[in-house]
């Protein structure tokens, strides 16, 4: 005798043709109840939402009302500023925190010199000597060489009466070598009406130590 074929549930699909079975009656129903039950959207979207919040950080003020608006180191950082006379500073990767601590120097009555490590050349010729430049040519002309007055003493001598002093802020410093940082650490002595703050790297908040240490200057004292 041949295969034996039944259909055990009746539905809108009848199969004439499906092998036996022994499955309840009510499987493909219940089948069909659990394929065409839907979830509410609005309760995936609250489980994605909560998958999604991670690790819960703790809060601080600063969160609320800015974190570069409270600053209650600024008088520490003017006395450090007083005491050492060359700053190292490291500044979060977002930047604008150090304009905090500029405007507070600038407050105190300091003019500002801001210049950049790169390109800069030797720090002592540019700053307290007067450098050669030569001016690009197209290959035809003689070459020519300009000298500038230094940039340290060209500043001082234009600062008002009432200034305290000067600021030579170093963008980059980072990629200067010990011994041009050294030289930055002396410039202070050199000049007394002088600060350096050097940008020497980053960190996850704004923080400074004297450049003298960060020179290795000490050590060699």
């Amino acid at each position: 005798m041949g295969s034996r074929s039944v259909c055990i549930q009746p539905g809108p699909a009848q199969c004439l043709n499906k092998p036996f079975s022994l499955a309840p009656p009510c499987f493909e129903a219940s089948l069909l109840v659990k394929k065409s039950k839907t979830v509410s959207p609005f309760f995936v979207n609250t489980k994605r939402k909560q998958r999604s919040r991670g690790v819960r950080c703790s809060r601080s003020i600063s969160d609320f009302i800015g974190g570069d608006l409270v600053k209650l180191d600024i008088g520490r950082w003017l006395e450090d500023v007083e005491e050492h006379k060359a700053i190292a500073i490291y500044t979060p990767h977002e930047g604008g925190y150090e304009g905090r601590y500029l405007n507070r120097l600038k407050n105190e009555g300091y003019y500002f010199l801001d210049i950049s490590a790169r390109g800069l050349g030797d720090p002592e010729t540019t700053l307290l000597n007067p450098y050669p430049v030569c001016p690009a040519h197209l290959g035809k002309q003689p070459i020519a060489r300009w000298y500038y007055p230094p940039e340290v003493d060209y500043r001082l001598a234009a600062l008002p009466p009432n200034a305290k002093g000067l600021v030579v802020w170093v963008l980059e410093a980072k990629v200067l070598s010990k011994s041009e940082l050294q030289f930055l650490a002396l410039l202070p002595s050199l000049r007394p009406n002088v600060r350096v703050i050097a940008e020497c790297g980053n960190w996850r908040k704004f923080m400074w130590k004297p450049l003298a240490e960060i020179a290795n200057l000490a050590a060699q004292e």
